[in-house]
């Protein structure tokens, strides 16, 4: 087998090309720029767990000492957990809590969503586009006799448009839009447990609601009649 007769520009041009351009056409601006912006951040883990629990840790550490009503909120560069421990602070609730959480975790599916369902898109129209340059060669075959190399020319782009397609929709495209995926996932999975790790370690620190403090006067009460 000779490497050099895999690659034809001409058929890398119509299977690339136009697969890139009908996914643009397809999903629009927005959708294709959170796939680029998603495959830009697939070589680099932007939320560091232990990082953020390191510097939660010390905050965490005065919340159990001094009590909530004296903490500040923490600068830890990342955008959900500085929103969430502002909102634990200032409202003295774990709801608050989940609230910031619950909102940055649904924009954030949102924007990865947008970028799988781009890719997977794109994956699905290569192959299309590795029939239209089979059917564009096949249109160019010659017609009279005498003409054998361009007959095999025109075969060989058949082929090699047919085996881009697929190469680049199985290949390329389909897993990329599985590893942004299993980014996502990861990082949603990292960020569930210092969430819940800071939930356990400030719940003694927060007051107690009113209706929380009569329960369990209630419950004292209880105890003490038996």
């Amino acid at each position: 087998m000779q490497p050099e007769n895999l690659f034809d520009a001409t058929s890398a041009l119509i299977v690339v090309g136009g697969t890139c351009l009908a996914t643009v056409l397809r999903c629009g601006l927005t959708d294709t720029r959170a796939a680029l912006a998603a495959l830009s951040r697939l070589g680099r883990k932007e939320f560091d767990a232990a990082r953020v629990r390191s510097e939660l840790a010390v905050q965490v550490r005065g919340m159990q000492r001094d009590g909530v009503l004296r903490a500040q909120p923490p600068t830890l560069g990342d955008a959900e957990f500085d929103e969430a421990t502002d909102a634990l602070i200032g409202t003295r609730s774990v709801s608050a809590l989940h609230k910031a959480h619950t909102a940055h975790k649904r924009r954030r599916n949102h924007l990865s969503m947008r970028a799988v369902r781009t890719l997977n898109q794109a994956a699905d129209l290569a192959p299309v586009f590795g029939l239209a340059g089979t059917l564009i060669s096949l249109s160019q075959l010659p017609s009279g006799a005498g003409s054998g190399g361009s007959f095999t020319a025109a075969i060989s782009m058949a082929v090699l448009t047919t085996l881009y397609g697929l190469l680049l929709g199985n290949l390329f495209f389909a897993p990329l839009a599985r590893g942004v995926a299993r980014r996502a996932a990861d990082e949603e999975r990292d960020r569930q447990s210092v969430l819940d790790w800071l939930e356990k370690q400030v719940v003694e620190a927060l007051p107690e609601s009113p209706g929380a403090t009569v329960v369990r006067h209630r419950a004292v009460a209880g105890g003490r009649g038996r």
